[in-house]
Order: structure tokens, then C-alpha cells, then sequence
């Protein structure tokens, strides 16, 4: 039976739903994809903008409270926050943390924000592409189902540079 696969951060409106987008994109269409956070704030304009860059409709997607996603069928949830705290999902799921940094939170003009979007989207769709090809039905059966981190990524620092 395929798993599901729960992306959380915050807001859920730029991290997660990046990933909700390229997951729905990249995995099989039997696997269960969703996103969630616990202050839900909509879908951030830039997150869609760069999102349609590489050919994904995001615009269609909403920002959703964790507390309304049901436990069922999800098998593994990938939080996301950098440095603010990230929601909990109760269950017995496989846990990743990918922490990268929220680049609807960085200032500035218009272009470096949305060169943050850019390099948050481009690590989201490299990392995705790697976990699909270790375990395409995202239901964690690779061993055991204990915390997991994957390292590596972007620093606060480094969005919109």
C-alpha cells in the first residue's frame, strides 16, 4: 500500500507548500501528499511565482492547519523550519528534518526574495527527487522509523544572496 507524505513548517505558506507542489509532481500518483502548519498565512505570492517558474501550478493549493489533517495513511513527515519551532504531528510516522530557511521571511527587494524563493524551491525539489528515488512510495521502507535528519542545505544567511 503506498505511504503519505506530510510536509510541515510554520506558516505553511512558502516551504511546505513548495514541497507539496513538487512531491505531487515528482512521486507516483498513488501516494498520498499533503502539507500543514500550526499559524496557517496563506499562500505567499512568491512561492507560487517561482513555483510556475519550473512548471508547477501551485496556485491552487491552501495553507492548512496540522490539526486538520487526519493521521491516517500519512507514513512520514518532513518539517522544514530553519530557525523558528517546528509543529509536532502525533502518530507513529517516520520523522524527517530538512531546516531550511523561510524565505517569506526575508526582506529586501523584490528580486533577492524572490532569488530566496528560487534557492529554497531548487534544494526542496533536489532533496524530494533523492528521498522518491530511495523510496518511492514514501512510506519509509528503507528501516527503521525513528527520527531520521538529512543534513546539507541552506542557512538563514544564504536566502536571497
Amino acid at each position: 500500500m503506498p505511504g503519505g507524505i506530510l510536509f510541515l513548517c510554520a506558516g505553511n505558506s512558502a516551504r511546505s507548500q513548495m514541497a507539496e507542489g513538487i512531491a505531487r509532481a515528482l512521486a507516483p500518483a498513488d501516494v498520498r501528499i499533503a502539507s500543514a502548519g500550526s499559524r496557517p498565512a496563506g499562500v505567499h505570492p512568491e512561492a507560487i511565482a517561482v513555483m510556475k517558474e519550473i512548471g508547477i501550478d501551485i496556485s491552487g493549493q491552501y495553507s492548512k492547519d496540522i490539526s486538520g489533517i487526519p493521521p491516517e495513511g500519512i507514513d512520514t513527515v518532513i518539517t522544514l523550519c530553519g530557525e523558528e519551532e517546528c509543529p509536532l504531528f502525533p502518530g507513529r510516522v517516520r520523522r524527517i528534518h530538512w531546516g531550511l530557511p523561510d524565505p517569506a521571511a526575508a526582506g529586501g527587494a523584490r528580486q533577492r526574495r524572490l532569488d530566496g524563493f528560487r534557492e529554497v524551491r531548487d534544494e526542496l525539489r533536489r532533496r524530494i527527487g533523492d528521498f522518491l528515488k530511495e523510496d518511492p512510495a514514501g512510506a519509509g521502507s528503507k528501516g527503521p522509523q525513528g527520527p531520521e535528519t538529512l543534513e546539507g542545505g541552506l542557512s538563514g544567511k544564504d536566502v536571497g544572496r
